[in-house]
């Protein structure tokens, strides 16, 4: 049925997991990434309490550790000209209750080198997909930008919101819409911390991510207006950032090119299946980057994929009456943030970024969990555990 068990699409996070777990179950594997390397800015940075437990549970944690990381285990909100502590992830019952903010790079070579210990796993750099390769009814392989062919017995899509299969309708989509997009950029920081904050006034929302020695910032826009409010040039934007957080250090500002625009979309597929394919992470679900979720739950979906599937296709079986059960397993926790997201961004985000009157004072719920450390919890919880989380179940074969 194939040369490779399973051909994943997509060199991100949860395609080298996927890679990895499968690899690690004695299935051969080819990864299939279209890019020379793993060296993109801005892109999922964030390695949540729940995706160190699959790493704690793989016995790599402490290994993991290493890499050039820093930490974050507090959220703070500034509204209304205070801050105001929201979450608290410091007592989680979970071997890292903390975030470690990781260059995505570095995620990646660590799973890349892990992954490479085990016989049947070959990870294939600039090796762009361009299309399916159908017969009797279900995908057997890939078609590269080559022209040449991979075939498998399994074909896992794990190439994020511009997925072949959502280009080529593969599968049916659903969409929620956003009302915002997103400036990232980065300045310089002169003192160390560990803290996630943001910054809300009416028309103005910024969020910044303590990389030690520089902010990693989000400043949200309306959707679609990034051309209009770029074409003012990089001052007035400036001068927004200025007055949502002062104290940042804004010299390395200087144009609209140090801007990077995420377009903001939240969606999901209807059915993440069909014969000889599988969708998983963002390719199946894309997220709001509301609390920095999409790569966690990308990770677990790739160790809910492999518990499910990899020792059966290992040992030769066909998985195709097996790959719904992969969507089951991972469509509650899916539903339930995307709800959530959805909630926060039509009902808070939205509403903020609409002209209208200052505010005076930050909502009920904000000072509530200020005032109270044990509140702070449950949202440090929500976040960094998220709901359903997996625990690595799949089978270990030789290793090299």
């Amino acid at each position: 049925m194939g040369d490779r068990d399973l051909i994943v699409v997509g060199g991100g996070p949860a395609g080298v997991m996927t890679g990895l777990l499968f690899a690690r179950a004695g299935c051969r594997v080819s990864v299939l990434e279209k890019h020379a390397d793993f060296f993109r800015d801005f892109r999922g940075d964030t390695i949540h309490p729940s995706t160190m437990e699959i790493l704690d549970q793989l016995g790599w944690l402490s290994e993991f550790l290493t890499r050039p990381h820093n930490r974050i285990d507090h959220a703070e909100i500034r509204i209304a000209g205070r801050d105001w502590t929201i979450g608290d992830l410091s007592h989680l019952a979970t071997p890292a209750p903390f975030i470690a903010m990781m260059p995505q790079w570095e995620f990646l070579d660590f799973l890349r080198d892990k992954a490479a210990a085990f016989p049947g796993f070959e990870l294939e750099m600039s090796a762009p997909v361009t299309d399916f390769i159908e017969q009797r009814g279900r995908v057997a392989g890939v078609r590269l930008a080559d022209a040449s062919e991979r075939r498998a017995k399994l074909v896992i899509a794990a190439d994020g919101r511009g997925s072949l299969v959502r280009q080529r309708a593969m599968l049916p989509l659903e969409t929620f819409g956003a009302p915002m997009d997103i400036f990232w950029f980065r300045v310089a920081k002169s003192a160390p911390g560990s803290a996630l904050r943001a910054s809300i006034e009416r028309g103005r929302f910024l969020v910044m991510i303590d990389r030690g020695d520089y902010w990693q910032c989000a400043f949200l826009i309306p959707k679609g207006k990034a051309a209009e409010i770029t074409s003012e040039g990089i001052a007035p934007i400036r001068a927004a950032i200025a007055a949502a957080a002062p104290e940042l250090d804004l010299a390395g500002l200087e144009t609209v090119e140090d801007l990077k625009l995420l377009s903001v979309s939240l969606d999901r597929l209807t059915s993440w299946h069909r014969p000889g394919l599988l969708a998983i992470g963002d390719a199946a679900h894309a997220m709001s980057p509301i609390g920095g979720v999409g790569i966690n739950l990308a990770i677990q979906d790739a160790v809910a994929a492999a518990n499910l599937l990899a020792g059966p296709l290992a040992s030769g079986a066909n998985v195709d009456p097996l790959l719904h059960k992969v969507e089951e397993r991972r469509l509650l926790p899916t539903r339930l943030v995307q709800s959530a997201q959805k909630t926060a961004q039509d009902r808070i985000i939205g509403r903020l970024l609409e002209p209208g009157p200052p505010l005076d004072k930050a909502p009920a719920l904000i000072r509530l969990l200020d005032k109270s450390p044990l509140l702070r919890r449950i949202p440090g919880r929500l976040i960094g555990l998220g709901i359903r989380r997996e625990q690595v179940e799949s089978p270990l074969a030789a290793l090299r």
